[in-house]
């Protein structure tokens, strides 16, 4: 016997709609006249409301159309015996039944039990593909996927144990993959059934926390090949918003099983969530999806679970995608300024932004928001300069505009302190240099190569600020101790003016640096607070000193006595310009001795030293420096390794790329001087690559949108074939004479090349 069993009815509209929203389950067969309509595909399925419960969570009490069913309403009762009273009489409830017909409610459902191997279901694939016969495995799929609870008693391991770890879903992950892949193959009744199924689980009216059997049940839903098509999207919204609106624990949860997924399976999860965003915002066929205004929260119901996946990505062991499969690069094409605004202004509020999940922003969009931010700052600086003079009432000098940088080649690091010093206050103002009694006019060349000139400078061995290791070809901060630090304040401001000049740098930081960089990535209004203490581990301590990252992860694992074998106490040594010093790693530290049961803390307390704490006072000054140029909430979007591609752009020079991006003027790429310059250079080594990019555009480092980004331009001049090629680097142009073959022109080439610093005669 079936009831209609409700709460009662006081008649407020929300009540009722609530009432009307609960829908039966859709059925598999058509005796109860719902198959009326033109048969699709899949399912239309149009989920209209949107309520947010009391908690915040999101609730799918949602209108649910069927094909055929003009509204809710003309649906047939559940039970034909039982009609429904008008709203202002009482419904048929639990306690106005009769005590013979009332039934004790199960707290917890028993799991039924499901015995099929992942060897039985491939052979009903392939009984039923020869004959053609797929009862079997539809009537397979339609009881599966008609419940959470059937779909644990077919995928799991055991319906025993609860499996409640972090470690182990309990899922029969090879059954999943098998049963997914096999879906295509089947008939589309088959399919269909399936997504019905989805759809009365999801319709299902939640009370109380979720079990760890309800999480299983999305991490598998979730991993439907189905959601790839725009057909299936409503129900995958649906999907999506629940797993979004779960309890931190239970994300907790379904994190670390997504580590657990194969790559190839964890790939396919990413994809097809970077496809449903892309097609939200941008659909081929609008019609196919419900209105834009009434599913506003797909997108960030979709980029919450997608921050699930990027979460599992990070704390993998090793990663299993790299971060930059995590970019959409549909955003690209968005107002991402206006999304960056909103962001600004109203932070991590309830009002979504994808500036709250910055791993889905391509370094391409995060790169344009600090330019412009940097734009706007460099404006807001010269109109305030401009106001100033003009409200003085004296003479109003163009170059006030700018950071205006005069220098010497022999005294380049000394002048260039000085003249940052005194514009201190310019150092956000679009940067002009010049160099003394060179007839250059910067528009961008000379700034390219006064960067260029003073990294190398800064950075040579001999000069001290820095050492060079050999083994990880890097540089790291030299430790010696003195009284003045501000040429690492120079070298701060220095990265902070490329950044915001967007000019690439040839430095060889290791990634812990820009780690300590954005540690904190707003500089604290408490200058008294420490800055740059990153947690740092062996990894990175590898990255710089690779002998001794060896050595300490020897000791972590030595099965010995480590007391007795090592002879070492929390006390260590190094050299400083020539002086052997030691340190305490904590107090008393060279009375204790390390043993296997403090060695972890001894190995953490060694590499916190080594980059941290004995360089404090040279990275603070440098931390200081940059940050007084690149002050800006765009920062907090950029993981450490985008600053670096900021900062130096990439080393990896693919001149077949710049071969397809080049443009011309004078000539065609087809001429035989094109063709013979592509020859030489296609075949010069990576060295005179770099020095060829260097003597175009005035640095030999790719920036972060590729060689497509220079805007390289090959020109032609009427001059004779004895001369040399030219550049402007200002405008990432060479400028090549009719050479008569390819032998001239691969010497001349060469020599300007290698011959290619200073701007005129001094």
């Amino acid at each position: 016997m079936l009831l209609n069993i409700t709460r009662e009815n006081h008649t407020p509209l929300h009540q009722a709609e609530r009432e009307r929203d609960r829908l039966p389950p859709i059925s598999s067969h058509s005796s109860s006249g719902l198959d009326r309509g033109p048969k699709l595909p899949y399912p239309s399925l149009n989920f209209i409301s949107n309520h947010r419960k009391e908690d915040g969570s999101h609730s799918i009490s949602s209108q649910f159309i069927l094909p055929g069913i003009r509204h809710g309403r003309e649906l047939p009762p559940i039970c034909p015996n039982v009609r429904l009273k008008h709203q202002h009489q009482h419904r048929i409830t639990v306690d106005n039944l009769p005590p013979e017909v009332r039934a004790r409610f199960a707290t917890d459902p028993v799991m039924p039990l499901r015995t099929k191997t992942v060897k039985e279901f491939q052979e009903d694939i392939e009984r039923a593909t020869v004959s053609g016969d797929w009862k079997h495995v539809h009537d397979f799929y339609l009881t599966t996927f008609g419940s959470f609870l059937e779909l644990n008693a077919a995928f799991k391991k055991d319906a025993s144990p609860p499996f409640n770890t972090i470690e182990d879903s309990g899922i029969n992950t090879k059954f999943i993959n098998a049963v997914y892949d096999a879906l295509s193959l089947t008939p589309p009744d088959a399919q269909r059934a399936v997504l019905k199924g989805i759809v009365n689980s999801l319709l299902r009216e939640w009370k109380g926390r979720r079990t760890k059997d309800d999480l299983r049940a999305y991490f598998i839903l979730v991993q439907n090949p189905q959601c790839t098509s725009p057909a299936t999207y409503v129900i995958y919204a649906h999907l999506l918003r629940q797993i979004a609106a779960l309890a931190e624990a239970d994300h907790y949860f379904l994190m670390h099983w997504f580590k657990k997924l194969s790559q190839k399976r964890f790939k396919q999860l990413v994809e097809r969530l970077h496809l449903f965003i892309s097609t939200r915002l941008f659909p081929v066929k609008p019609e196919e999806l419900p209105p834009m205004a009434k599913c506003s929260w797909w997108i960030p119901s979709a980029t919450k679970v997608l921050s699930l996946l990027n979460a599992a990505n990070i704390i993998s062991s090793t990663p299993i995608l790299p971060f930059v499969d995590f970019y959409n690069p549909t955003l690209d094409h968005t107002d991402f300024m206006e999304d960056y605004r909103i962001w600004q202004t109203q932070g991590n509020s309830t009002r979504f932004t994808f500036c709250q999940f910055a791993f889905i922003l391509s370094t391409v969009v995060k790169k344009a928001v600090i330019q412009k931010d940097s734009e706007q700052q460099m404006i807001s600086m010269a109109r305030q300069s401009l106001v100033d003079k003009v409200s003085r009432r004296q003479r109003v000098d163009m170059s006030l505009l700018f950071l205006n940088i005069k220098v010497r080649r022999l005294q380049l690091v000394s002048d260039s302190m000085d003249e940052l010093t005194r514009n201190r206050a310019d150092l956000k103002k679009k940067l002009k240099v010049s160099f003394v009694g060179e007839a250059g006019l910067d528009m961008g060349g000379l700034t390219k190569e006064w960067f260029l000139l003073l990294i190398r400078q800064i950075f040579h061995t001999d000069y001290g600020m820095f050492t060079f290791f050999n083994d990880s070809h890097c540089h790291w901060f030299s430790s010696w101790k003195c009284d003045n630090f501000s040429e690492f304040r120079l070298v701060g401001v220095l990265m902070g003016l490329a950044v915001y000049n967007s000019i690439t740098l040839d430095i060889s930081f290791p990634p812990c640096v820009y780690k300590k960089l954005l540690t904190p990535p707003v500089v604290p209004c408490d200058l008294d607070l420490p800055v740059g203490m990153a947690t740092l581990t062996l990894d990175d301590l590898q990255q710089v000193m690779p002998d001794l990252s060896h050595g300490l992860a020897e000791l972590l694992s030595y099965e010995g006595n480590v007391e007795e074998d090592f002879c070492t106490t929390f006390q260590v040594s190094q050299e400083e310009l020539g002086v052997i010093k030691s340190y305490n790693l904590k107090p008393g530290g060279d009375k204790i001795p390390v043993t296997n049961q403090n060695r972890k803390e001894y190995v953490q307390l060694y590499v916190d030293f080594l980059l941290n704490k004995s360089i404090y006072r040279q990275f603070t000054t440098f931390y200081y420096g940059f940050h007084s140029v690149c002050a800006s909430d765009a920062l907090m979007l950029l993981r450490p390794e985008e600053v670096e591609i900021l900062v130096c752009g990439s080393p990896n020079l693919d001149m077949s790329s710049l071969q397809k991006a080049a443009q011309y003027e004078g000539y065609s790429k087809t001429d035989p001087t094109i063709r013979a310059f592509w020859d030489v250079v296609l075949g010069f080594p990576l060295e005179l690559q770099k020095k060829l990019l260097h003597f175009s555009t005035g640095s030999d480092r790719v920036p972060v949108g590729g060689m497509a980004d220079l805007n390289f331009k090959i020109s032609k001049i009427d001059a004779s074939t004895e001369w040399l090629p030219i550049s402007h680097t200002c405008f990432n142009q060479i400028c090549l004479p009719p050479y008569k073959n390819k032998k001239e022109l691969k010497q001349k080439l060469t020599i300007a090349i290698s011959n290619a610093e200073g701007f005129g005669l001094e």
